[in-house]
């Protein structure tokens, strides 16, 4: 495929041959097509040597490369790596070959980097950072995600993004902490509907309280019961949330310790929540930014297309209430 600046593509090069075949002159064949003069000769040229075929487009790959990392000296970095277990800088050393292309091999291999071994046996200790399989619950309920989202306040007047840097520095100093905002969120694994409050704190009371109010939610957008809960192992989630749960019958389940990926639907939220509310445009006070959220909530559940659903938003998925 011609790349995006050519003049010429395989109907054009075909136009310059049927010109010149009508006698057109090279000069101006060049003129009226806006190229060179050689340029032109090549394609006729290569049209007398191989026909059509010779005017598509060509791999720009050349045909040998002397100089060439042979297969020999690949398959002994990949050995060194693996017996020895030392980063592309010693094996580079050791075999007088440049750490870039060390580093080029190891990764067309598929190794792991050496943080991901373990440094006595070399085998791979840290999993990966993504779930193997993409899972979907089957109904609305089944399974919610929550999760908890710390934001700096804003101060009276806007913050850096609205003064800029320069206008903030000066006096940062001068004036007292004005602490965080927790936003507590609950998404469904099934038709990402999702629920959010700003509260001041993450305390078990705080958690509880808002999760009673995410199942009123819930159940007004046509959620009846939520079957289980997800969370990750903060004490709050283990300790507070017991009572909650049994009310509304909900079995409590927690990610393995230190992989918020397995909560990765909430986690994802938040990071929508902070593009497309907090960060979205600046702010002058907290309040301002707080009174915000919920049009956009409501615009998230009823009118953003959502790509995990086809581009159509979470309610899309529920029954009409």
């Amino acid at each position: 495929m011609s790349h995006g600046n050519a003049r010429l593509t395989f109907h054009g090069r075909l136009l310059i041959v049927r010109r010149h075949l009508e006698g057109w002159k090279q000069a101006h064949l060049a003129s009226a097509m806006g190229i060179s003069r050689k340029c032109v000769k090549t394609w006729i040229d290569r049209y007398a040597e191989e026909g059509e075929d010779g005017l598509h487009d060509r791999s720009s790959r050349p045909h040998s490369c002397p100089r060439k990392t042979s297969a020999e000296l690949e398959q002994r970095i990949i050995d060194l790596r693996q017996s020895e277990r030392r980063g592309p800088a010693w094996i580079g050393a050791q075999l007088e070959v440049p750490p870039r292309t060390v580093s080029r091999f190891l990764a067309r291999n598929g190794l792991p980097p050496l943080a991901a071994l373990d440094p006595m046996s070399g085998e791979l200790i840290r999993s990966s950072k993504a779930t193997a399989v993409r899972y979907e619950r089957k109904r609305p309920g089944e399974l919610v995600h929550m999760d908890v989202k710390k934001l700096g306040r804003i101060p009276d007047g806007g913050g850096w993004r609205a003064l800029g840097r320069e206008a903030t520095v000066a006096h940062k100093h001068k004036k007292g902490p004005i602490g965080f905002d927790y936003v507590h969120s609950l998404v469904d694994d099934f038709s990402r509907l999702a629920y959010s409050e700003i509260l001041p704190d993450e305390k078990g009371t705080t958690c509880a309280g808002f999760l009673d109010r995410a199942v009123a939610y819930f159940a007004a957008h046509g959620i009846a019961r939520i079957e289980r809960l997800m969370t990750d192992n903060a004490f709050a989630y283990r300790y507070s949330l017991g009572e909650v749960c049994a009310r509304h019958g909900i079995r409590q389940k927690f990610i393995r310790p230190h992989c918020p990926w397995q909560n990765g639907k909430v986690e994802r939220l938040n990071r929508t929540l902070q593009t497309e509310w907090a960060y979205r445009q600046p702010f002058t006070s907290n309040d301002q930014r707080t009174e915000a959220l919920a049009p956009w909530l409501e615009h998230y559940n009823t009118q953003r297309s959502h790509s995990a659903l086809g581009g159509k938003p979470p309610t899309s998925r529920l029954q009409p209430t």
